[in-house]
């Protein structure tokens, strides 16, 4: 964390007491009000304060930059006819991968940021508004000329999704220049997680942010067409904490044919010659390969009992992977604190369960 002197003096007048005002701050350092309140302002940009009494934000915490948007989400009655109009219902509900994950991350109680982009519409005034009560930071979401993000999923009478179609224009165009406000957040975090629906030269700044901060980060590739842009990115220059594609996604990743275990160890391998410590491998029912320096470990899915929706369970498990290696687990027990998190989110209706809590996901580990 790169703080200047007075921020340091300050943040120490702040710990014997948090309620202390501009005026007294102004006061014991020999300065100006209007002087403390520039240093305020920067200390909460960094993450350092959380607001007004000035609670610090000493804990771990994570950055998360990526895509927000609105989810609408059609579901069948009965089986799928193809061709044809099926009975159903909808329903709109805040989405996004980083955003999913971002708000995962604070339901488990994990302080985040979240970077993203929303329309100056209805439709973004309910994003941020759902985001920010579910105890996420929000202060650096631009609000972008293009209209809010959206997801428009189509789900079997099973919950299984059918197909989905994206429109995010915001995020598709957030540029370095929009990440540039929160590169001191960036390197006061603990963990930053890279949501690969990000334009390349975008994913591209906000690694060299953090890799000059020497913050671990997580890059989630998010869908196979995303993923092939992504693989110029990765190179030992700017190594990142881990990678967490499925297997389509690590071919698409590596270029390489990933169909049997051992060309899916080949591709592993390639990505960790590339600069990833740990290369997280979903396999779908059959769990996930988690490949790391002390080597590789195979772990089962959790079983989910009836499936509701699976809709933003890769983003719970991610979020509980991240949130368990904070709390000082070991990647390979993270990993199993996320695959509780995304059975339990099968098994709600919920893209982010409501009611999602640490002490939850350790009940199902």
């Amino acid at each position: 964390m790169s703080l200047t002197e007075r921020e340091s003096e300050i943040v120490a007048l702040l710990r014997r007491d948090p309620l202390l005002g501009s005026e007294a701050i102004a006061g014991a350092l020999g300065t100006t009000r209007a002087a403390v309140n520039v240093h305020l302002s920067n200390l909460g940009k960094k993450g350092v304060i959380l607001g007004r009494g000035y609670v610090l934000g000493d804990g771990p915490s994570v950055v998360v930059v990526g895509g927000a948007n609105m989810d609408v989400k059609a579901r069948s009655t009965r089986s799928v006819r193809r061709g044809t109009s099926n009975p159903g219902s909808s329903a709109l509900a805040p989405g996004g991968v980083g955003r999913n994950v971002a708000e995962n991350l604070a339901r488990l109680g994990t302080r985040t940021h979240l970077v993203a982009a929303v329309g100056a519409d209805p439709l973004g005034d309910q994003v941020l508004a759902a985001t920010s009560d579910a105890g996420v930071r929000v202060e650096h979401v631009r609000r972008s000329p293009h209209a809010t993000g959206t997801y428009t999923a189509v789900l079997d009478a099973d919950g299984e999704l059918l197909v989905a179609v994206a429109d995010m224009r915001a995020t598709d165009e957030l540029a370095p220049a929009d990440i540039n406000p929160a590169r001191d957040l960036v390197a006061a975090a603990s963990l930053v997680v890279l949501d690969g629906n990000l334009a390349a030269p975008t994913l591209g700044y906000a690694l060299d942010l953090a890799a000059a901060a020497g913050v671990r980060v997580v890059l989630e590739p998010v869908s196979v067409p995303k993923a092939e842009p992504l693989r110029d990115l990765l190179d030992p220059a700017r190594p990142v904490y881990a990678v967490t594609p499925n297997r389509d996604e690590l071919g698409a990743l590596t270029g390489r044919p990933v169909r049997t275990e051992r060309q899916l160890g080949s591709a592993v391998d390639d990505l960790h010659a590339r600069g990833a410590s740990y290369v997280w491998v979903r396999l779908g029912e059959r769990g996930s390969l988690l490949s790391g320096p002390d080597g590789q470990v195979l772990l089962d899915a959790v079983p989910t009992g009836e499936v509701a929706d699976v809709t933003g369970a890769g983003d719970a498990m991610l979020a509980a992977f991240c949130h368990a290696v904070l709390a000082g687990e070991s990647e390979a027990e993270a990993a199993a604190f996320g695959h509780a998190a995304a059975a339990l989110t099968i098994a709600s209706t919920h893209t982010v369960r409501p009611d999602l809590t640490d002490r939850l996901v350790r009940r199902h580990v």
